[in-house]
């Protein structure tokens, strides 16, 4: 899956390494601030 990314992303080395780690922030900032508070109620921590 990674691999497949990668060749998707456009520019050389450096610009995809950036495009990747903005894509990585993304995707934890979508499930820091979206699922994860949606899923907290539903644990059973307590």
């Amino acid at each position: 899956m990674y691999r497949y990314v990668w060749r998707r992303l456009p520019g050389s080395t450096p610009f995809r390494l950036l495009i990747a780690l903005l894509l990585a922030a993304a995707v934890a900032a979508a499930l820091w601030y979206v699922v994860f508070p949606w899923l907290a109620p539903r644990l059973p921590l307590e």
